[in-house]
Order: structure tokens, then C-alpha cells, then sequence
């Protein structure tokens, strides 16, 4: 692309046609008449034929500070025109003017549709006519160009003289060939034979990026329809509507329970006596297997009433054996033998001299109590051996008691709960308001809808009782169960629940119109996983952000505020008179033996109770956790 220093645009006359648009030259102001001569095709050679267009100004990238630096020689090599006469771009082509006269040959400056300028002496003075031939190098050849031009005046420039001429007449092939040869130019390319035959007209940078920038414009035209954008902006509309649909389909036409969440069968391990509970290791969430020793509680008590019915009956094996032993012996008429047959409680054993008749007859006498001390020390192993707990299935601990520090229990006081976690335990248990009770019959179907699940999951009506406390289930909180004017149904879920779903609330829809119902409650699933899984990333983009920020602070040293403003202050709650706050009015408190077939009494806190891990949910006074792996269950 030439230097835009050396070119100068069209000045404001109204009937010149600039060169750079495409047969510009019919307007030309200084056009008095043609010449009747035509273009004649010369040899090659010429006085400035030798010049190439990068020496006239014409640069390329590789040019650029050489033409910086010959700015002010370049400044008057194309200054032949004053300011009211620039009408055409000038071009510093390389090109040499003979004048038909005297056949004199002068190195042309630069040439423009309107006239040009020629370098040194014994150039016709100002305002003489010449009838003059343009000699243009256009490759290995030369254009010869003829016409009639006017001296406008001579200066002295660079130590030489430089005529200005103007165009007077051309003829109009003529005319065309000098508008190609400067367009040719303008577009940054030698001229030659090749461009004055081409049917499409050199073009500018200015007019190839204009050209092609129409052509993308078309072909933007043209372009097909998105009709793809179009169809997935429809879908998601129609699956927003369906959603929305669905949702009040759902809420306003399907049966609702009040309260609904997952449960499965409670066991309460009661203490079998009184005594210590013995140290051990279980927590909530771990599994125990059918037999496992749960815990074991130390009778004192216990344990001396056993050691002392041994020591009798050790006392009374002893009389019975001496006794014997004496009467077997030849001529004996008395015996010394033990008054009772009761060890003393106190004091060494008083004996006596009997009769051989009357030590038989005492023999049976300490049979008999030795017979009921083998009893008593069966009796009293049994009850040890009770104090010893086994678990009575496979299943989870949902709740211990904590046995540190020896804490003392009494008979029937729960120590531990499990529930059973089979595939057929696990069950969906629904507070429907009794208002809607008749609408719901064994075996109609209902949809169970899972925290964080994509699909429903189908079930069937097991069982409808108006006794919500008939069977205890772990995973229902008590307060849920006080409530008034409730039934209970028992659903079974045709696919099996995860033990860690024990105690999660739960969405149940009871179902009266299959097709219509099923279809209402997979769009509302799918919309709803759609959103959960939305709002994930969502919080996953906001961490990985909030990250960034948090190293970007530690890099740069500038502290991040991230603390909460301070609380507003509230007042303290009343007391009851002994520095807690006071429970409100008809507020009771849960204690461990306040379950079905305990023995507790209601207001009375155990003296110890095993802290509720991170992750569970009291729920009928139960602690229900997420089961541990398998492997970290039993301890």
C-alpha cells in the first residue's frame, strides 16, 4: 500500500472524477479537446524506465523506513500541483515525457490523470503547449501514452528544476491506459502488459478489503436460517412449561401426607438389672451381626449372692462328706457334726454329739440345703449371664448409651436401640390428614420422591391404621406423631432404600390416575434435578472463585474481611430459678425410658447419654445415623 503521504485526494471540483474510481477520467476538467493520434506500442527502454516503483515512493512493509526517511524528498517530488489544482491522486510512477518538437527527453516525477511533472533544464516555459508522449515501464515493456499538455510553471527543487504540466487532451483509450497503469500503483503491484488486458481492474487495499468485506456481507445474506437456535429455544421453552405444569398438577390435584420420611423396625436392648454399664465401644452407625456381644452390665450384688451360694454349697458338701466318712466307721454310737446346715454369718461352726440314728437322719437335712444352694448358683449364673447383651440381628446402632465414668442403670432402662436395615425392613411411613384418609386403599400406588433424585420411585400402600404408635418404626420424629387428626400409611417401595435414607423426609404423592400422575411426577423429578444439579455447579463455580480470590489475597498480602456482622443483641431468656432457661409451659423432657416398654419416667434426665455425631437426626428418640463402611462397623 503506497504512504499515504504521497497521494492527496480530489479537491472540491464538482465535475472531477477521482482515479480511483473506476472510469473516473470521462469528467476531466482539463479535457479542451482529443488528440487524433493514438496510443502508440513502443520498444522497451526509455528515459525513465529504468526507475522501479519502490524508488518513486511506491512501498511495501519491508519499505516502510526507508520511505520514513525520505519523507521530505518525497514531500517535493510530488509538489507540482498548488492546492486549488489537486482534482487526482498523484503517484510517483516511474516514467520518462517526450516532447514531439524536438524529440527531447525529460525524467518524469509524478503522474496523475490531470498532468505530471518532469525533472531538468530546457523545459518549455509556463504556459506553453507540447504535444508530449508518456513513456510508462510496465515490466520487460513500454507504454507509450500521447497528449496534449500545458507548462504551468518551473522551481528549482534538489538542485535541479521541475516543470509542472497539465493534461490538456488525451484521447480516451488513452486516458483508460494511464488510469490502469495508476491504479495499478495505488494497489501496491508493478505495472504490466497483463493489467491492461484483465477484465477486472487492479484494486486498491482500500477497494479489496470494501470488495471483500460486500462479499462476506452477501454471503452473511445468504446464510440458512438458524432454525437449530430456534428449535432448542422452542424445547426449552415447552420443557419450562411442562415443569411448571407438572408442579401444579402435583401440589393440587395429587394426595399430599402431612409428613413422610423413611423408617425401618426399632429394637430397644433394655438393661436385663440393675448395675454398672461395662465399658464399650459402640457408637451410631455402626453394624452389629446377629449373636455379637453388645454390652455387658456388672451386678455387684449380683456377683456376691453368687459367691456366697457357692460357699455353701461347699459348706454343705463338706458335712455331708465328713458325716459319712464318720459313720462308716465300725462300733460308732455318736457323732460330732455341725448344729446347722447354714454356714454362720458370723463366728466360727458350733458342732455337737449326736446319735449314728440322729446324724443320718441330719444328712438328709444338708442334702437338701446343698441341693438348694445348686440351685440358687443356677439361678444366680443365669441372671450374670443375662447381664451379658447380644445383638439379636444384622442390623444398625442407632443409638448407645455412654458408659464412661461407670455409669449406674436400672433394670429395663434402654442402653440400646437398633434398627434392622434389610431390603424388606426399610419402608415409607406418611401422615395423611384424616380428611383425605378415605381416598387411599391397600395397594394403590404413590411416588416417592428422594432428596437429590432424579426419578421417582414407585410404591404401593402396605397398610392404613389410625394408631400411628402400633408398631415402633425408627426415623419419626415424636413431635410428628403427637400430631391430631392423622392416620398413618405404611407404603413399600418397589426398589430397595439405602440404609443411610433411615429418619430422611421424603415427597409422597398418592396416585389415582396412573398414566397421568407418572407422567406429572417424571417431569417434576427431572426439573428438579435439572435445577439441584444447576445450583451445584453453581456452588462449585462460586468455591473454585472464592478460592481464587482467597490466593490471590495471600499473594498479594491484602486481607479479606469474611467475618459475619455482629449479632444484634437479644434479650436473655427467664430462668426457672436454678440459672437454665425455663422450658416453655407443657414442655416436658425426653428421657430413655419414655419408649414403648420402657419404664422411665417423664421430666427425668438420664445421668448420661451418648453425644449425637454430625450427621444424625434424632428421630423417636432415636439417633439415626448414616451407616459406617462395612468393616468399620463392629468393634
Amino acid at each position: 500500500m503506497p504512504d499515504p503521504r504521497l497521494i492527496s485526494l480530489t479537491g472540491p471540483a464538482p465535475a472531477a472524477a477521482p482515479a480511483d474510481r473506476p472510469g473516473g477520467g470521462d469528467g476531466d476538467p482539463y479535457l479542451g479537446r482529443r488528440a487524433g493520434s493514438g496510443a502508440r506500442a513502443g520498444g522497451t527502454g526509455g528515459a525513465g524506465g529504468a526507475e522501479r516503483p519502490g524508488d518513486a515512493g511506491l512501498h511495501s512493509h519491508d519499505d516502510a523506513a526507508r520511505s520514513h526517511r525520505a519523507d521530505d524528498a518525497d514531500a517535493a517530488r510530488i509538489g507540482h500541483e498548488r492546492r486549488d489544482e489537486r482534482h487526482f491522486i498523484r503517484v510517483p510512477v516511474p516514467f520518462s515525457v517526450e516532447f514531439a518538437k524536438d524529440n527531447r527527453v525529460l525524467r518524469g516525477g509524478d503522474l496523475s490523470l490531470g498532468g505530471f511533472s518532469v525533472h531538468g533544464e530546457n523545459a518549455p516555459e509556463a504556459g506553453t503547449v507540447a504535444e508530449v508522449s508518456l513513456l510508462i515501464a510496465a515490466g520487460p515493456a513500454q507504454l507509450i501514452v500521447p497528449a496534449t499538455a500545458r507548462a504551468i510553471r518551473t522551481r528549482s527543487r534538489n538542485g535541479g528544476e521541475e516543470t509542472a504540466f497539465e493534461i490538456t487532451d488525451i484521447d480516451q483509450r488513452h486516458r483508460e491506459v494511464l488510469r490502469r497503469v495508476i491504479r495499478t500503483y495505488l494497489s501496491g503491484r508493478y505495472a504490466a502488459l497483463e493489467d491492461m488486458v484483465d477484465d477486472e481492474d487492479p484494486q486498491t487495499p482500500r477497494k479489496r478489503s470494501a470488495a471483500a468485506a460486500a462479499q462476506a456481507a452477501e454471503k452473511h445474506d445468504r446464510r440458512p436460517k438458524p432454525w437449530g437456535r430456534y428449535l432448542a429455544l422452542g424445547a426449552a421453552a415447552a420443557a419450562l412449561l411442562a415443569v411448571v405444569g407438572a408442579t401444579a398438577y402435583r401440589n393440587f390435584m395429587l394426595i399430599e401426607p402431612d409428613f413422610a420420611a423413611v423408617t425401618a423396625p426399632r429394637v430397644d436392648i433394655r438393661a436385663p438389672g440393675s448395675g454398672v454399664l461395662a465399658e464399650h465401644n459402640l457408637e451410631a452407625g455402626d453394624r452389629v451381626n446377629r449373636d455379637e456381644l453388645l454390652v455387658r452390665v456388672v451386678n455387684s450384688d449380683l456377683r456376691t449372692d453368687l459367691m456366697l451360694a457357692r460357699a455353701a454349697y461347699r459348706y454343705n458338701e463338706r458335712l455331708i462328706e465328713n458325716v459319712q466318712e464318720r459313720l462308716n466307721q465300725p462300733q460308732v454310737e455318736q457323732v460330732s457334726m455341725a448344729e446347722t446346715a447354714a454356714p454362720p454369718e458370723d463366728g466360727p461352726v458350733k458342732y455337737s454329739l449326736v446319735d449314728a440314728e440322729i446324724a443320718r437322719a441330719r444328712i438328709d437335712e444338708f442334702q437338701t440345703a446343698r441341693d438348694f444352694e445348686v440351685s440358687k448358683i443356677a439361678a444366680l449364673e443365669a441372671r450374670m449371664a443375662a447381664n451379658d447383651v447380644y445383638s439379636p440381628c444384622n442390623c444398625l446402632v442407632a443409638w448407645a448409651r455412654s458408659a464412661a465414668g461407670g455409669s449406674y442403670i436400672d433394670q429395663s432402662e434402654r442402653i440400646i436401640t437398633l434398627i434392622e436395615t434389610g431390603d424388606d425392613d426399610l419402608l415409607v411411613e406418611a401422615l395423611v390428614h384424616m380428611s383425605q384418609i378415605d381416598r387411599i386403599e391397600p395397594h394403590q400406588r404413590a411416588f416417592v420422591a428422594l432428596p437429590n433424585a432424579s426419578e421417582p420411585i414407585e410404591a404401593r400402600v402396605h397398610a392404613v391404621s389410625l394408631d400411628v404408635e402400633r408398631q415402633p418404626r425408627a426415623g419419626f420424629p415424636k413431635w410428628v406423631r403427637q400430631q391430631q387428626n392423622v392416620a398413618s400409611v405404611l407404603l413399600v417401595p418397589e426398589q430397595p432404600l439405602p440404609a443411610s435414607a433411615v429418619g430422611v423426609p421424603v415427597d409422597v404423592r398418592f396416585s389415582e390416575a396412573p398414566v397421568l400422575d407418572e407422567a406429572a411426577e417424571w417431569v417434576w423429578q427431572g426439573g428438579r434435578a435439572a435445577i439441584q444439579t444447576a445450583g451445584r455447579a453453581a456452588g462449585a463455580a462460586w468455591r473454585e472463585i472464592s478460592g481464587a480470590v482467597d490466593e490471590a489475597a495471600e499473594e498479594t498480602g491484602i486481607p479479606i474481611d469474611r467475618t459475619d456482622p455482629p449479632a444484634e443483641p437479644r434479650e436473655e431468656a427467664p430462668t426457672g430459678g436454678t440459672g437454665q432457661p425455663a422450658a416453655p409451659e407443657g414442655a416436658g423432657h425426653e428421657t430413655g425410658g419414655t419408649d414403648a416398654g420402657g419404664t422411665g419416667a417423664g421430666g427425668q434426665v438420664p445421668e448420661q447419654t451418648a453425644a449425637v455425631p454430625e450427621g444424625t437426626a434424632e428421630a423417636d428418640g432415636v439417633t439415626v445415623p448414616k451407616p459406617k463402611p462395612e468393616g468399620e462397623g463392629s468393634k
